[in-house]
């Protein structure tokens, strides 16, 4: 909701900026996306469990919002062709065993980061999330994944429900409107 707000807000005439008081580091990482993928300035501030967003238009938020390109970014676009969008909804495949389940979907994270071309985004969802977070044997794939040129994307609301929000060691937080973006532009998707 916070991205939402946000986004009424700086689309309302006249509009400069906004500033947006959340509770919680998924949502400054997903107000943070949304303005640098739209061009905006972004700070925050922290004061105790309170983040301070500011989000500022114009010409010079444009240049401020600019990072360098990440070699994942820059093998994206050298690569005019596009793999899927991968949804993993679960930290396990299939029905059954949970102990094969977690290993199948390891092998299915191996597999995706031997694709040529690579995934365009790997998201993910629900207990998915746990696979993105430090300790989860799937880490060094989702690593090769981005340094092949995937985009990593971990659910901010599924990250900070199974509290993997601050553990998080591959890609990043995204909200559910980036999602839906990704999903919507796929060339292809798969979901597990």
């Amino acid at each position: 909701m916070p991205v939402v707000s946000a986004r009424k807000a700086l689309a309302e005439p006249g509009a400069t900026g906004v500033v947006v008081l959340v509770d919680n580091a998924a949502a400054t990482q997903n107000l943070e996306k949304m303005a640098r993928g739209t061009g905006h300035a972004f700070s925050c501030e922290q004061d105790g469990d309170t983040y301070k967003v500011g989000i500022a238009k114009g010409a010079s938020a444009i240049e401020f919002a600019r990072e360098p390109a990440s070699p994942a970014t820059a093998a994206r676009e050298k690569d005019s062709s596009r793999g899927p969008v991968v949804l993993i909804t679960a930290d396990s495949m299939g029905r059954g065993s949970d102990e094969l389940g977690q290993l199948l979907v390891k092998g299915f994270v191996f597999s995706l980061a031997q694709l040529t071309p690579p995934p365009e985004a790997v998201i993910f969802l629900n207990s998915g999330a746990r696979l993105t977070a430090q300790g989860s044997s799937a880490v060094g794939d989702l690593k090769q994944l981005e340094e092949n040129g995937a985009g990593v994307y971990t659910c901010g609301t599924c990250a900070n429900y199974y509290k993997t929000v601050e553990t998080l060691a591959v890609g990043s937080i995204v909200d559910m409107m980036a999602i839906t973006n990704l999903l919507a532009s796929a060339s292809a998707v798969i979901t597990i």
